[in-house]
């Protein structure tokens, strides 16, 4: 079975590898020259562990993966077809932007030649693989293409693991022939047991969107409950533990933080309730949930300003939306910077990762290139994202280069009363 991946982004790639380590023939496809030519010299364009060695191997050593800039040369004898472009946020506006999808999809439509299957794969609004199936059904027989959802539960940091063990595939198709080509191709899944979910179309696009709404409620709820848990003196770890022994809740997302952030989370909560308006459906509790979470990052800012003079130096430890990727994206840390600083701060950044990205993309912040240049000569020491690095500061050793001892954890991984010993201030999240 060969396989073609248009898009070489973070869903591509990771899916073209994966597949490849399957012991399927695959070429991941993008229009952007440079990202194949250091593709093809086996150089990732983004951190995700594993990756690099995955790329390797199956580039170089069992020659399954390719990678080119040409749909057309790509697509002769292919038997699936995934599009795995991006759909980011309309600019100044909450629905999806599908015009890569779009693109690819009139691409496809001129090079088909025999049948196969067109995978979308794009987190896409219900509706969007039907309008892919129209724009492909105008230059091909019907006999010659199928069409068929099957939405990705990546995350980063664990994204090749989600992919080689995932909890389950969820297919949507309109036949037989698709679904069983779609069963087939996920076969080496059935020795591990993994359900696969098989549905309509619009089903598996809902799906896709429901369970990223959803888990993102998880993460508002529990920050809205530490808000309170600090108000009343209680703990909300203690909280977050008991509640998720009920296994009708279960402990995963109920982690109380800065609030949510990424690629996925803003964009897809968003445009799921604009999908939902469209059909005169109010998810009043998605657009809470959204609005809580704008609101979080700003409640966690005054707390520190609460807490410091306007005029200090403080340092963030934490870059990326979450620990073992270099994704800055709807990054709360970079949001508490750029908050901070407006106010008059001196703010200091650092990340194991997500530097590059970072100096890029936000060029009036100060960079140090470890946490203890970070921390030197500062007046209080943020803990914005759970890298392990992170987990075991010396603390003794940081007191040296640092003013005031106060530590802002937004992730709860510290015991305060140790810190407080050693003669720190400490301002944990809903404790």
């Amino acid at each position: 079975m060969k396989l073609v991946i248009v898009g070489s982004g973070y869903v591509g790639l990771v899916t073209g590898a994966c597949f490849a380590e399957f012991g399927y023939k695959t070429i991941c496809v993008d229009t952007d020259e440079k990202r194949i030519s250091n593709l093809n010299l086996g150089k990732c364009p983004f951190y995700e562990p594993g990756m690099d060695d995955l790329l390797l191997k199956h580039l170089n050593n069992t020659k399954l993966l390719s990678f080119s800039s040409s749909l057309k040369k790509s697509m002769i004898d292919a038997d699936i077809i995934f599009i795995t472009v991006g759909t980011p946020s309309r600019r100044l506006e909450d629905d999806a932007d599908l015009s890569y999808v779009w693109s690819v999809a009139e691409q496809i439509s001129l090079n088909i030649k025999k049948y196969c299957l067109v995978v979308t794969k794009s987190t896409v609004p219900v509706g969007t693989t039907k309008e892919i199936k129209g724009i492909i059904g105008k230059k091909v027989l019907k006999e010659n293409f199928d069409v068929v959802s099957n939405p990705e539960f990546l995350r980063e940091g664990s994204a090749i693991n989600d992919f080689m063990r995932p909890d389950r595939v969820v297919i949507g198709t309109e036949n037989n022939k698709s679904e069983n080509m779609m069963r087939e191709l996920y076969r080496p899944l059935y020795l591990r047991e993994t359900p696969l979910v098989s549905t309509s179309i619009e089903t598996s696009e809902i799906i896709k969107y429901a369970s990223n709404s959803f888990l993102a409620t998880k993460v508002a709820f529990i920050n809205e409950i530490a808000d309170l848990c600090e108000a009343v003196g209680a703990n909300v770890q203690d909280v977050s533990k008991a509640m998720g022994i009920d296994q009708r809740i279960g402990s995963k997302f109920l982690n109380a933080g800065p609030g949510y952030g990424g690629s996925c989370f803003p964009k897809d909560v968003k445009a799921f309730s604009s999908t939902a308006n469209k059909y005169n459906i109010n998810l009043s509790i998605v657009n809470a949930v959204h609005q809580s979470n704008q609101e979080r990052i700003n409640n966690i800012a005054t707390k520190i300003i609460n807490n410091t003079h306007s005029n200090s130096t403080l340092s963030i430890l934490g870059l990326s939306f979450k620990p073992n990727t270099d994704d800055i994206r709807d990054s709360t840390s970079i949001k508490l910077a750029l908050l901070l600083k407006n106010r008059g701060y001196t703010v200091k950044c650092y990340d194991p990762e997500a530097l590059e990205n970072a100096r890029k993309e936000f060029r009036n912040l100060i960079y140090c290139d470890t946490a203890i240049e970070a921390c030197n000569n500062t007046d209080a020491i943020i803990i914005a994202t759970e890298w392990n690095e992170f987990r075991a500061l010396n603390f003794e050793t940081l007191g040296k280069f640092v003013n005031n001892k106060k530590i802002f954890d937004l992730r709860n991984i510290y015991n305060g009363n140790e810190l407080e010993k050693i003669g720190y201030k400490y301002y944990g999240t809903g404790k």
